[in-house]
């Protein structure tokens, strides 16, 4: 993995430029108080005296004017503001290595990141303030990481098995063939096509995946009701031979999106609706909505009772539900993985829910089509 680096010019480090800043505010602090003395005091004391012989009253000892206190305050003065550079130069060379000690450690975690490490945590502790919040912040980056490549790597692993699993009944089947010259020709022929089939349907289903992902499609109106009105008429016969029934209800559901992926989502809630139902005399429900600033596809099937768990991971890919394997078709195990992935790439939410009577009701919700101006 190649690592980009920019080419940036040496500069002043952080600590520096913030111990640099603390002086000079401390040495502007002096030179205002210089100035604040000379306006509201020293301009004030005469620069010479004027001694009236024979008067009644007469100070003994020294009468301070300008130019002396002048003389004998200025060195000082220098003195002092000497001292107070190099306090605010110490003091805030430390101060600047305390405050920006957490950064350190948030550096060294992203460091560890780039390195492909993403179980560092940096667990900043204290109360909470800007460098507790980037902290924060960076440690729920890294767990999302962490999240997703853990999801891509058993994705890819995933992948991997259920495209070579046909690929390997394939082969096997032509070394059976092989091996045995007077096997039904037909027979292997229709085996072949059939496995052949499912590795171009898997194949399809993850590119369709991988464009969802990308959001590589163009936007247009799509009403949600018309497309659960043609994936329904599609799949019928489908239904009729599994023996469930499909209801529609609802109104214009109109979003913004792509009309294909939308289509595929419908698809897929329904097939998923009539393969996971009952043996005999299920019913699917497909209804569409409309409200303020919302538009919703809401699926419904009847079914065994479901647990919150196994429903929890049914959008995983290649995540099978638990009756899938006994039906006549087993499925890629990426139909709600797809329908996850449309509806994030729409800006939509997907909630699934275990009805308390059997079955699942699937609802995928995405922002409505803004209302057309009339033109004029």
């Amino acid at each position: 993995m190649s690592e980009t680096t920019l080419d940036r010019q040496p500069g002043l480090s952080v600590r520096l430029k913030l111990t640099l800043s603390y002086a000079a505010c401390l040495m502007i602090a002096g030179v205002m108080l210089l100035v604040a003395v000379w306006v509201f005091l020293l301009r004030y004391v005469p620069d010479r005296v004027l001694i009236i012989p024979g008067s009644a009253t007469f100070v003994d000892g020294v009468f301070p004017i300008r130019s002396e206190l002048l003389r004998v305050f200025a060195p000082r003065a220098f003195v002092v503001m000497v001292i107070v550079l190099v306090l605010g130069l110490i003091g805030g060379w430390f101060l600047a290595g305390r405050m920006l000690r957490p950064l350190d450690r948030i550096t060294a975690a992203t460091r560890l990141a780039t390195s492909g490490s993403l179980s560092h945590r940096i667990e900043l502790t204290g109360r909470k303030d800007e460098i507790r919040e980037l902290a924060d912040a960076v440690d729920g980056m890294l767990a999302r990481l962490e999240a997703h490549v853990a999801e891509q790597q058993r994705f890819a692993a995933n992948a991997s098995h259920e495209l070579r699993t046909p690929l390997a009944i394939t082969q096997t089947l032509l070394d059976v063939a092989r091996k045995d010259p007077r096997r039904d020709a037909h027979e292997l022929d229709d085996r072949l096509r059939a496995m052949n089939t499912r590795a171009i349907d898997l194949t399809e289903a993850l590119l369709l995946l991988a464009r969802a992902d990308q959001r590589s499609f163009t936007r247009q109106q799509v009403d949600l009701s018309l497309a659960a009105e043609e994936a329904t008429e599609t799949l019928y016969p489908f239904a009729a031979r599994h023996g469930v029934g499909i209801e529609t209800s609802g109104s214009g559901a109109i979003t913004i999106g792509s009309s294909t992926l939308l289509l595929q989502l419908a698809t897929n809630l329904v097939h998923n609706a009539i393969v996971h139902n009952l043996p005999e005399h299920g019913t699917v429900r497909v209804t569409t909505n409309a409200h303020a600033g919302t538009v919703s596809l809401i699926v419904e099937n009847t079914g065994d009772q479901l647990s919150a768990e196994l429903v929890s991971t049914l959008t995983e890919p290649f995540q099978r539900g638990a009756l899938r394997t006994q039906t006549d078709h087993p499925g890629l195990g990426l139909g709600l993985a797809i329908v996850k992935s449309v509806t994030q790439a729409h800006d939509g939410t997907l909630t699934l829910t275990p009805r308390r009577t059997g079955g699942l009701q699937v609802k995928v919700e995405l922002p409505a089509a803004p209302p057309v101006s009339p033109a004029g």
